[in-house]
């Protein structure tokens, strides 16, 4: 059986979750990085939208990480990802939209017709504020492992604190700064950043 294909960019937090989960789940891909800039034909075929994360199976493509994180995850959950209320569903949910829209303007403010970037980070603390109180007493947003919401957050909390990690570590959100820093300094994180050369069409198999 020819394992699933998952296109991907490195440094993409939505391809990062997608990564996660597919560790999790012990499901071997073959990886092909692509370049944003030069898209492959292939990618594109199976996803004309062309945005990474895609996954190509036998019998599906699926080209949203979430959507890629859960197929993963009812294949094999060894981890208890799953084991979530709703509302983390939910949190997921605020994180992809509000959070995500103001971050980008706030990383990308210059894309924007006016350009306000303090104010776009000011509406994106508060959810960063919600998390930060999620993690009193706790580890992880829902207990003493890390499950699905933390993996489907925690990219782009990444990308928000890079945007100026001296700001962001100067803030009065210790727990939120101490998730994170674990986050970035755990194993799982660590194998799934490993750098892959570019895929080109004529490129072998890679199984990670």
């Amino acid at each position: 059986m020819a394992l699933p294909i998952l296109y991907s960019f490195r440094r993409c937090p939505y391809a990062m979750r997608a990564r996660l989960a597919l560790a999790s789940a012990q499901i071997p891909v073959e990886h092909r990085e692509v370049q944003l800039r030069d898209k492959p034909a292939a990618m594109l075929a199976a996803s004309p939208k062309g945005t990474v994360p895609v996954l190509v199976t036998e019998t599906q493509v699926i080209d949203e990480s979430y959507d890629i994180m859960l197929w993963a995850l009812r294949q094999s959950d060894p981890e208890g990802w799953l084991d979530v209320p709703q509302s983390a569903h939910d949190l997921i949910a605020q994180a992809d939209g509000p959070f995500k829209t103001s971050l980008d303007s706030y990383k990308y403010a210059s894309r924007t017709e006016n350009p306000d970037p303090g104010k776009h980070r000011s509406i994106a603390s508060q959810f960063l504020i919600t998390l930060n109180a999620m993690l009193d007493g706790q580890p992880f947003l829902h207990g003493q492992t890390p499950r699905l919401a933390d993996m489907a957050i925690a990219p782009f909390v990444r990308q928000f604190a890079h945007v100026d990690l001296d700001w962001f570590n100067a803030q009065a959100w210790p727990n939120l700064a101490q998730w994170l820093s674990d986050f970035k300094a755990s194993e799982r994180f660590v194998s799934i950043m490993v750098k892959h050369p570019v895929w080109h069409p004529d490129t072998a198999q890679i199984a990670v």
